[in-house]
């Protein structure tokens, strides 16, 4: 059976929620399952010297354009929240708190969180926001709550964030197949060209 794709993304990434809106297109067509893995980028930046994209000068500035301008491609809604970038901790808590036992509410969940964030401008930073998203799906948000606290819980987002950062994993998004990486939004089609051929 053909290995996963694994797809890494950071909530606060305007091109990670754009990925996020075909991946499932890449899967089907492909044949190929999706593992989906969130992390946190600003632990990577401290290993990477890294920064948001939209705070760099001149390249901010094209990539607000630019992802305006993919989003129009895919008829895809887009806009980018009033408080950005933001912290991304409790919605990756979230995200793995239901993906221990379903995988599936835990993908939904994370579409979610993005189109209240990047498809909606709204806020998930907040633990409440990101309970509140998962109420709307049918979620418990007191369970929720006490989820994002759970040391457990803690301790997963922190091991794969370590393994994110083991597998050279430095953007969002970021895909790894058949031990190949691709980094970046712009990216997918080489990826779909890749699982098409079987590699170059």
């Amino acid at each position: 059976m053909p290995s996963p794709v694994e797809f890494y993304f950071d909530f606060s990434s305007p091109y990670g929620y754009l990925a996020a809106q075909r991946v499932d297109e890449l899967a089907d067509e492909y044949d190929r399952e999706i593992v989906w893995r969130p992390f946190l980028l600003g632990a990577v930046f401290k290993t990477t010297g890294g920064q948001p994209l939209l705070d760099i000068p001149m390249k901010g500035d094209y990539a607000r354009h630019d992802l305006a301008r993919s989003a129009r491609l895919f008829d895809i809604p887009f806009e980018i929240p009033k408080k950005f970038p933001f912290m991304s901790v409790s919605a990756c808590r979230a995200f793995y708190w239901l993906e221990q036992d379903d995988s599936e509410a835990a993908q939904e969940l994370a579409l979610a969180l993005y189109e209240r964030a990047f498809g909606e401008g709204k806020s998930i930073a907040e633990p409440k926001e990101v309970a509140e998203v998962a109420e709307e799906l049918g979620h418990d948000p007191e369970e929720v709550m006490a989820a994002l606290q759970n040391p457990s819980i803690k301790a997963r987002l922190k091991s794969e964030v370590d393994a994110a950062i083991e597998k050279g994993v430095f953007g969002s998004p970021f895909f790894i197949v058949d031990g190949e990486a691709f980094w970046g939004y712009d990216r997918m089609e080489d990826l779909g060209m890749w699982l098409d051929t079987g590699g170059w």
